[in-house]
């Protein structure tokens, strides 16, 4: 049986994974490139649960050991042969953690083409609701309760706002994704929601459309989400409610509300750089030695790419902060895309169908949406598409990429001969 490729990665991960049988100084072994997330936590993950163990949530347990374990041998996997070469190779399963950046290639699409129906031909608006500072810490204690609330308000202030008739008189639909991050993986909670510009009038007889490149006004929203979170809060949780000082809800909640474009290519484009991102992606690894990370990370303010170098350990705590609780859903549906809304969300989209001339009117294609999403970009993970190849039914084969395979066997996990 030859060995492939792939094996021969899995080999030296699984070298990583006990790094204290090789323990050599940094001079002594140059910097590994070509890392990837998985490589991370096998070269520090002990060292970081003996200094957090007693303080490392389920869900970051749960986390570690499934990055560590995904596409190799440990959690089973198939072996194929290829008919033109006769090589055989393996196909390791993926561990499916939502935290790791190389799984979900086949989920991703098929979630694409359930929400292929639900995308409405029309002008979009992006809008940011970002968690003040000081709000943090409490953030960090309460993720579950306080998550889910900035969710819900902010969509709610949104819908309350264009319901008014000097504003667009009308209900729209909106997606919403929480990011907790930003771009050096420090924790900044912050809620991303694309809604159309436009809406269904209360009767379901008309589409209205949102007047030029304007929604709501950004003010009067940031004050309404502050006030409508406080509200809430305060009722769901009077004894964190207590704890935070009066100043905060005088604060600017939201950063922006802008013009994002119109029909499929709003849609993709906002697909490609929020729903699917995961803290950080395995291309903007850049290097590991024996007790430090460099990453990349993008400086919007200056509009370049900068990197920064962090201990092993500190890397994996800022990456494991943004794990979120179990079961916490983060893309979320309001207004005409709400699931109990779907009678309205057809509506609409054959009024804007009906509306809309022939000669401009676009089609959203799921070929265009799965093609943005396997682009290799600083926003998308470049083993997107490398998982969905894994995942497929005819594998390539992996020496010389021909499609002529057949499968020899399926071993479940820990069943690896």
């Amino acid at each position: 049986m030859k060995t492939s490729t792939r094996r021969a990665a899995v080999s030296r991960r699984k070298r990583i994974i006990h790094p204290a049988s090789r323990a050599r100084s940094a001079s002594v072994c140059p910097p590994q490139m070509n890392v990837e997330l998985a490589d991370v936590v096998g070269q520090f993950g002990l060292q970081y649960t003996s200094q957090y163990g007693d303080r490392t949530m389920p869900s970051h347990q749960r986390a570690l050991r499934d990055i560590a374990a995904c596409c190799t041998r440990e959690l089973g996997g198939r072996l194929y042969r290829c008919d033109d070469c006769h090589d055989t190779f393996w196909h390791y399963h993926c561990c499916r953690n939502r935290a790791c950046p190389k799984c979900h290639g086949s989920q991703t699409r098929r979630w694409l083409q359930k929400r292929q129906a639900e995308l409405l031909p029309c002008d979009y608006f992006h809008a940011v609701v970002t968690v003040p500072s000081e709000l943090r810490a409490v953030f960090r204690r309460n993720q579950k309760l306080l998550y889910g609330l900035l969710m819900q308000v902010s969509a709610t202030a949104v819908k309350d706002l264009c319901a008014q008739k000097r504003h667009l008189g009308a209900l729209p639909g909106m997606l919403s994704v929480l990011h907790t991050w930003n771009g050096q993986l420090g924790y900044h909670p912050h809620v991303h929601l694309l809604v159309t510009a436009g809406g269904i009038t209360a009767d379901g007889r008309h589409w209205e459309p949102a007047r030029g490149e304007f929604l709501v006004p950004v003010a009067v929203l940031s004050g309404k989400i502050a006030a409508q979170f406080c509200a809430a809060l305060k009722a769901a949780a009077p004894a964190v409610f207590a704890k935070i000082p009066a100043s905060v809800w005088k604060r600017q909640w939201v950063s922006f509300c802008k013009h994002y474009g119109h029909g499929t290519d709003a849609v993709l484009s906002y697909l490609s750089r929020y729903v699917f991102r995961t803290a950080i992606s395995n291309a903007r690894i850049l290097s590991m030695d024996q007790s430090s990370v460099t990453f990349r990370w993008k400086d919007r303010d200056a509009g370049r790419w900068r990197t920064e170098r962090l201990p092993g350990v500190e890397f994996l705590r800022r990456f494991l902060e943004h794990v979120l609780p179990r079961g916490f859903h983060k893309v979320r549906y309001y207004g005409l895309w709400h699931p109990s809304k779907r009678e309205q969300s057809h509506r609409a989209w054959l009024l804007l169908i009906l509306t809309t001339p022939a000669a401009t009117a676009q089609p959203p294609k799921m070929i265009g949406l799965l093609a943005a999403l396997g682009q290799p970009t600083d926003l998308t993970d470049r083993a997107l598409d490398d998982t969905a190849h894994h995942d497929a039914a005819q594998p390539r084969c992996l020496h010389c990429g021909s499609r002529r395979t057949r499968l020899l066997g399926e071993y479940p996990r820990g069943g690896v001969p």
